[in-house]
């Protein structure tokens, strides 16, 4: 609804993508009556997640971003069979806090339909437990790299991914600490708590990393993931550079328009609320623009 003009009931977008050696006409339509239709070439999808991953795009923002959720947006749009074991752990995770909820209302405990529930959240928390660990043992590395060449220095940056899941069975975990679930009505221990652990010279990276450091960090982590889109399907996805250029120093963003402008093949968009600065740095970099004002 936030696409939607002021004063209006709905929008239709629609756009025209050359993806390989087919054209392919896309159009979103969000009606009066709140429905919503999705099609491609004239064919309405029967699920929208079904578009997810076919017209991959990376957008680089101000805003931080949670980190968990990078890593699935990014896996979901590369393998149909995580998304599906990740929807159905959180579905199975919903189900299995509304029955600590009521069993607290009820003052009545089912601990059988319990076990049901866990056994169904063991099965897909584990699936989508190995493939992050698996991914994330290729993607950080090149974190890293992308890191050093926007910084333009090596720094001491550590990436790590943590999950409750590295030192213990789920199902273990699961009747550990089930008494602390019953008490507090939801699920606290699973894959829905696993994250990136960052460090800078082996100390929290949020606690000493300067702003552009972090912004650096954050760069770093989606030029990776369009590197990793590019690879798997064999297409550049459209770059957005949403006003990403305060408080990132000269050297900085210079390395980050010459990786992007120069480096990058694909189609990329950028938005910046300083015209002179842009123009100067595009025409250092010798590439052909178009530039709009808004």
């Amino acid at each position: 609804m936030q696409s939607v003009h002021h004063g209006s009931q709905g929008f239709r977008i629609e756009g025209a993508f050359d993806l390989g050696d087919q054209l392919k006409n896309v159009v979103c339509i969000l009606r009066e009556t709140g429905k919503k239709d999705f099609s491609v070439n004239n064919e309405p999808y029967e699920k929208f997640s079904a578009h997810i991953g076919k017209f991959p795009c990376v957008i680089i923002t101000d805003g931080s971003e949670e980190r968990r959720r990078f890593i699935d947006a990014l896996l979901c749009q590369l393998d149909a069979v995580y998304m599906q074991s990740l929807m159905e752990y959180n579905k199975v995770m919903q189900q299995r806090n509304s029955l600590l909820k009521a069993f607290a209302e009820r003052k009545q405990y089912d601990y059988n339909l319990l076990d049901v529930y866990d056994v169904q959240l063991v099965k897909t928390g584990n699936d989508v437990f190995e493939k992050r660990n698996f991914f994330l043992k290729y993607l950080l590395p090149i974190v890293k790299k992308f890191y050093s060449q926007i910084a333009g220095v090596e720094e001491p940056v550590e990436i790590k991914y943590e999950s409750q899941l590295q030192d213990a069975s789920f199902e273990g975990l699961l009747k550990q600490f089930r008494d602390k679930d019953l008490m507090l009505q939801r699920t606290t221990m699973g894959i829905h708590k696993d994250d990136m652990e960052m460090s800078l010279s082996g100390q929290p990276f949020k606690n000493i990393a300067s702003q552009g450091q972090r912004k650096s960090l954050l760069f770093a982590l989606k030029l990776a993931e369009f590197e990793t889109l590019k690879k798997e399907k064999s297409f550049a996805p459209i770059l957005l550079l949403d006003d990403v250029f305060e408080k990132l120093d000269e050297g900085r963003m210079h390395n980050l328009l010459d990786w992007a402008c120069i480096q990058n093949s694909g189609q990329i968009f950028i938005t910046d609320t300083h015209e002179e600065r842009m123009k100067s740095h595009l025409e250092k970099s010798g590439v052909g623009y178009q530039m709009i004002n808004i």
